[in-house]
């Protein structure tokens, strides 16, 4: 009788044990595709064939660069899939209200996220934009003049 109580222990503190390795292999609720924010500068996020460079100026005029890993279309379905990147759908396209965290709110005082390709103003938008490997995307807060 002993002997059964010793291994019938034995297999629940074995049992017990598998659970927690089990566990410690699981996702956490960040582990969804999505990078904690705001990105440090110098940091690596994502994963894919494509390296792009992002740099963010936000409203106090201090950068930060990182790099992007990804196998999607556009840049901004990349940022987007990250979380880098947050905003609204508009008969233009997506209008980025929020870059690694910061908001700017145009109808606050005029603030918005501009885009820009290799330090060029943007021809097209950012879900309209194909990442190419060894491209700067950059993201910087303006004010609308007027």
């Amino acid at each position: 009788m002993k002997n059964t109580v010793k291994k019938l222990m034995a297999l629940l503190l074995a049992a017990v044990m598998l659970l927690a390795l089990a566990a410690c292999g699981q996702k956490d609720a960040k582990d969804d595709g999505k990078v904690e924010l705001p990105v440090a500068d110098g940091a690596v996020i994502g994963t894919g064939a494509t390296a792009i460079t992002v740099e963010v100026q936000g409203a106090d005029g201090k950068s930060v660069t990182f790099t992007v890993n990804t196998d999607e279309e556009t840049v901004g379905a990349a940022l987007l899939k990250l979380g880098v990147i947050a905003g609204e759908d508009s008969d233009y396209g997506l209008y980025v209200k929020t870059v690694n965290g910061e908001t700017a709110d145009y109808d606050k005082d005029g603030a918005y996220w501009a885009f820009y390709v290799n330090g060029e103003y943007a021809m097209t938008g950012v879900d309209a934009t194909a990442p190419e490997a060894g491209t700067t995307y950059g993201f910087h807060v303006e004010k609308a003049e007027g």
